[in-house]
């Protein structure tokens, strides 16, 4: 009796070992293009922001909870005084979500108006929680699709329940990942967010600053006391690290309409 011989391309212990490793970028690189081109998707509309933002409701909630809960202590211990702290600065974030939301349903209503298939916008977002589920979220409110790009780490979740099931995808390599949000991508918004929203943000004001990214296209802060608060960009101009015309490439926002109105008018010319 001869042994069963199994092919390489069905040899899960070879496919997920190290030499292996290119074929499985190439997974990577070539599914989700595939799977976006049979959804028609050709233009996105990225958000990128904080994973740790809330609901507003949800987040002044759990404040409120806490400030119950210890309403009779006269002092708290130091844990309790940084929860308190910590629950202070989510509810001063989370309205970041809510806004996000609004504008993801406006842009997606709006793109579902426009006559050509060919011209719509998908929201887009990095899939976890937070300021990216309140994109998705913004989409399927008006029922809407919408793509989410997650990324599998050990200390987040899994894809967020509001994005469109056959436009979700988990990477494993980061850069991959990185460059499906910026292949597709027509519009950037950026809301409040911590090291890995200052990376996307960065990293794509490179790009295009440097040509490597051939397009042009709307780049909005979302949330001026944060922005303005986070970063002085006009000292990159003072101490001739970017010229004058670098900050032009982006625009900082503090209204929904606002920013509603930038996107689609550059979106709409651009066509």
């Amino acid at each position: 009796m001869s042994n069963k011989i199994v092919k390489a391309y069905s040899n899960r212990d070879f496919l997920n070992s190290h030499g292996a490793r290119p074929i499985r970028v190439q997974c990577e690189l070539i599914e989700p293009e595939l799977r976006l081109a049979e959804e028609g998707i050709q233009n996105t509309i990225v958000f990128f922001g904080s994973a740790r933002s809330k609901p507003l409701n949800i987040a002044q909630e759990e404040l409120n909870e806490f400030n119950k809960k210890h309403h009779k202590s006269q002092n708290l211990n130091q844990d309790d005084t940084e929860e308190l702290l910590q629950r202070k600065r989510i509810v001063k974030l989370s309205k970041y979500y809510d806004e996000a939301v609004l504008l993801s349903s406006k842009l997606t209503e709006w793109s579902d108006n426009l006559k050509d298939p060919a011209k719509k916008y998908y929201v887009c977002s990095g899939g976890g929680p937070g300021m990216m589920e309140a994109a998705n979220k913004g989409a399927s409110e008006v029922n809407g699709k919408s793509v989410a790009l997650g990324i599998s780490l050990p200390f987040e979740q899994g894809v967020n329940s509001y994005a469109t099931p056959e436009l979700s995808f988990e990477f494993h390599y980061f850069f991959l990942r990185k460059f499906y949000f910026l292949y597709h991508a027509k519009a950037v918004i950026v809301f409040p967010g911590g090291f890995g929203t200052m990376d996307e943000l960065f990293e794509t004001l490179t790009l295009i600053q440097t040509k490597k990214l051939n397009k042009q296209m709307p780049i909005i802060l979302y949330g001026k006391e944060f922005w303005e608060d986070l970063i002085n960009f006009e000292q990159f101009i003072k101490w001739g690290v970017i010229s004058p015309k670098d900050v032009d490439l982006f625009k900082i926002v503090d209204d929904v309409n606002d920013a509603f109105s930038i996107i689609t008018s550059n979106l709409s010319h651009s066509e």
